[in-house]
């Protein structure tokens, strides 16, 4: 068979004001650029799978202007989409299927609402794809497509069976961050995350030489890549990491991740990220103040526990010449107008060095989608378009649309302003040049763009 791979991307917003003042605004999306720009690991790991002698094929689609660009002469077609764009995927595996193509939809949306998907397509794929693919490919061939495909329940794929991801697939002038998977999962259960809650209740790790193996193959195709772990939360398993930061030390490449908080306790840690080339640590900190975490973490509120530290657990990290990259969600249910300038007030005198914000999101499959639509507080149960992180679709518990819409956007305004922006670099520099890293933050601001 001819498989075609199509990845929904881009990033978008149904905010006009928005729109017009914001997504114009330097710095304001740049992390959800990056996200954007990344290749679907998930698709190029399931091409890992996919034996000979299927032709296989890679596609990034982000507008549907775009769609005749995408190849028609195929015998299968695999659609990935994130909520925000899963409308207009479902509009080109309707093409699809009107041309009599098979087409197969899956991904977070989908898994959480396989029904919905199936209304467009022959098959979906619900949770881990790896566990049911091979089979899928096989069925497909034979003419014997099933239309659901889930794995057993209460079996999750091992890490250590992961295949190398199709990386050859992809134009390498097209990337400029290319993604690794370390590990799956979460061992926090916050009530907006979904990833984490749909695809496995249980934290893995990928094996050290597994993991090499990926940069190496990436290297062997970019000249000085920049990597990115496509992980929840790196680092929940302390020795594992350290020993994958002893390894990958050797491979000389620039990486960035997503952690939590509690990395700042572990200095030898962030010693070995450093050395190991660790550029940047994306940090959920969620709300500067405690009325905003309280619930947010579902198992044993947690992160309402670290609030105490924040500021100081930035410097500390940031200290080891490592940025680090806050991110905020207004709209919280203990969140009220002040929150604004509370946000902005913690960014200044933490010295953050990037700051991201978006706003609360409910996304379909989230034990905060069912509270709110339990609680009557969805303004469109299906406004899949507004699930974008800047659109508000829900009513706020202690602000209302307006001021959230009004002062999100007031916020980014000031957050994102060149002299507050480079006020805080500047901070880091000389910190680092006290430490004697002047070369080492000059390249770490240099590669943030």
């Amino acid at each position: 068979m001819k498989i075609a791979f199509i990845a929904m991307s881009g990033i978008r917003a149904e905010n006009e004001k928005l729109v017009a003042a914001g997504l114009t605004m330097p710095g304001v999306v740049e992390r959800s650029k990056v996200v954007a720009s990344l290749p679907s690991l998930s698709l190029l790991t399931l091409a890992g799978m996919t034996p000979e002698p299927h032709a296989l094929s890679y596609h990034e689609i982000d507008d549907l202007k775009k769609a005749d660009c995408l190849p028609m002469d195929v015998d299968l077609v695999a659609i990935s989409s994130l909520t925000a764009q899963i409308d207009d995927a479902y509009q080109i595996a309707d093409r699809y299927r009107a041309k009599g193509i098979t087409v197969v939809m899956g991904g977070l949306h989908v898994s959480a609402l396989p029904e919905e998907a199936l209304q467009h397509c022959d098959a979906v794929i619900v949770g881990e794809g790896e566990m049911t693919w091979a089979q899928l490919v096989e069925d497909a061939d034979a003419g014997a497509l099933d239309h659901i495909y889930r794995p057993p329940a209460g079996e999750y794929f091992d890490l250590k069976d992961a295949p190398m991801p199709r990386f050859d697939l992809l134009a390498p002038r097209a990337y400029n961050r290319i993604t690794v998977q370390t590990s799956r999962g979460c061992p926090h259960r916050c009530d907006f995350c979904a990833s984490s809650i749909l695809l496995t209740p249980f934290y893995r790790v990928k094996p050290v030489e597994k993991v090499i193996a990926e940069i190496r193959q990436i290297k062997a195709i970019w000249d000085k890549p920049f990597i990115e772990f496509a992980d929840d939360n790196s680092f929940a398993a302390r020795p594992h990491y350290k020993a994958l930061m002893r390894a990958l030390k050797q491979e000389r490449v620039k990486w960035f991740t997503e952690a939590d908080i509690s990395i700042a306790n572990d200095l030898e840690l962030l010693d070995l990220m450093r050395e190991a080339g660790c550029r940047q640590v994306l940090v959920g900190l969620e709300s500067p103040t405690g009325g905003g975490l309280d619930g947010v973490e579902l198992k044993r509120n947690w992160k309402l526990k670290q609030l105490p530290d924040y500021e100081a657990a930035v410097r500390r990290i940031q200290s080891r010449g490592i940025t680090v990259n806050g991110c905020f969600i207004l709209g919280l249910d203990g969140h009220t107008p002040t929150v604004f300038d509370e946000v902005y007030r913690f960014v200044e005198q933490s010295g953050l060095f990037d700051v991201q914000v978006t706003v609360l999101t409910p996304f379909p499959g989230t034990p905060l989608y069912e509270r709110l639509r339990t609680e009557g507080r969805l303004l469109d149960e299906r406004a899949w378009r507004k699930c974008t992180l800047f659109d508000v679709n829900f009513e706020p518990a202690n602000m209302s649309v307006e001021e959230l819409e009004d002062g999100f956007l007031q916020l980014v305004q000031r957050l994102y302003d060149p002299d507050f922006t480079d006020a805080r670099r500047r901070r880091f520099i000389e910190m680092c040049h006290a430490r004697d890293d002047e070369d080492w933050s000059a390249a770490l601001v240099r590669d943030a763009g």
